[in-house]
């Protein structure tokens, strides 16, 4: 296992991604993936977070003023904290930019976040989720590489690879380096869902990929860098710093809640697939201990399940406040390994006024206006899939260049 180490990590975590290494960057890949079958034996191997893998970011870090991206989910196996991890070692951080939900992860879906100061580190919070998404030159003076660790689930429209874009982007335009530490995607095994059309880019899907995307935090970043997506076709110096022992036959059980409303695996798996409800009048148990893992309204017919949402973390004024909703539990199902239509089919075609179930923000989530066309007009759940399998093939071969596992 030492060899396997020192084989994968000299080949890709010291790698600069730019257009003028492809050829380079291809045959890396193809050991990386080689060398990373090895942990498939083993299946009781731990995995290590980029965060792990320090013996190969340290050394890049070292008398640099730090600028990091990152929330709760920055931490080590240990449990140490990313930016308490960094102190110790004498790195200089200067500034924490934090994204959706801020630097702890407290603040509710879509609340607007304002920059402060961390009240352990005293380290001074600019929010990129508040007056600005991306960082302004001025917030990035001083700083000589930025480090970028969040914890991502796989759903093109969690916000976090939206962050990830503006910081590439902000980074390219001042010529500041971009190091990211990797971490596993809990639903990496699923590609699936309609592509994304680009007369619907919002901070809630930014690039045309499939609405669950199967690719790591830096895997993508990399294909932000490979396809110009960035403004006039920037680039950002960008390193990854790999896994270890990961593959992407590999389940991976998040050690911390990624925002204050998926607190499980089951909630971050059936995640992509429920979240289509936040565009229609149906409420997905914001306000109750079972986010994504239940449905209802008080539309649906009643049923043996209900729930009463009532404000708590994360919610503090959830979707029909104090309103008993009827649908289903999901906390139980079995774990999905596909984008599941089925039951907003069913709450659609039960629903009492089929004219008030969705609104405008289902089109932004779906990336597309066709799937509530198609869903409106009775569609197939075979068919709508049908539909999908064009633009899933030819993502799948544009991110094959990509992939690090």
């Amino acid at each position: 296992m030492n060899s396997f180490f020192k084989i994968s990590l000299s080949i890709i975590s010291l790698t600069i991604v730019s257009t003028s290494c492809s050829a380079r960057k291809t045959d890396a890949r193809k050991n990386v993936k080689s060398d990373l079958e090895i942990a498939e034996d083993n299946p009781k191997t731990e995995i290590k977070t980029g965060a792990d893998n320090y013996n190969n970011y340290l050394p890049l870090l070292k008398d640099k003023k730090i600028g990091v991206v990152t929330n709760q989910t920055g931490i080590l196996s240990n449990k140490t904290h990313l930016v308490d991890f960094l102190l110790e070692k004498n790195i200089a951080i200067q500034k924490i930019f934090a994204p959706e939900h801020g630097f702890r992860g407290t603040a509710d879906a879509g609340e607007h976040v304002v920059d402060g100061k961390d009240s352990k580190t005293g380290l001074s919070i600019i929010s990129l989720y508040g007056d600005n998404k991306k960082p302004k030159p001025e917030q990035l003076a001083g700083i000589d590489i930025m480090v970028f660790d969040l914890q991502d689930v796989g759903a093109r429209f969690y916000t976090y690879i939206s962050s990830l874009h503006y910081i590439m982007e902000a980074c390219a335009e001042n010529n500041i380096p971009l190091l990211i530490l990797d971490r596993p995607n809990p639903n990496v095994s699923i590609v699936d869902g309609p592509i994304l059309e680009t007369a619907y880019t919002s901070f809630v899907g930014m690039h045309p990929i499939p609405l669950l995307h199967g690719m790591t935090i830096g895997e993508y970043a990399q294909m932000i860098n490979g396809e110009k997506w960035l403004k006039n076709e920037v680039q950002c110096k960008l390193t990854v710093i790999p896994c270890i022992n990961y593959n992407r036959k590999m389940n991976y059980s998040l050690p911390v809640k990624p925002s204050p409303n998926l607190p499980n695996d089951q909630a971050a798996n059936l995640y992509a697939s429920l979240c289509l409800f936040e565009g229609t009048n149906v409420s997905v148990g914001r306000g109750t201990e079972k986010q994504f893992q239940i449905y209802g309204s008080p539309y649906l017919p009643k049923s043996d399940f209900s729930f009463i949402p009532k404000p708590n973390f994360g919610a503090q004024k959830p979707v029909y406040n104090g309103i008993e909703c009827y649908g289903e539990d999901l906390s139980k199902a079995k774990k999905v390994n596909r984008l599941e239509l089925k039951w907003i089919i069913k709450a659609y075609q039960t629903t009492t006024d089929k004219s008030k179930f969705f609104n405008p923000f289902f089109t932004k989530l779906a990336g597309t206006k066709k799937l509530q066309q198609q869903i409106e007009a009775g569609t197939s759940e075979d068919k709508i899939r049908e539909s999908w399998k064009k633009g899933l093939i030819k993502f799948k071969e544009m991110r094959s260049k990509y992939l690090i596992y």
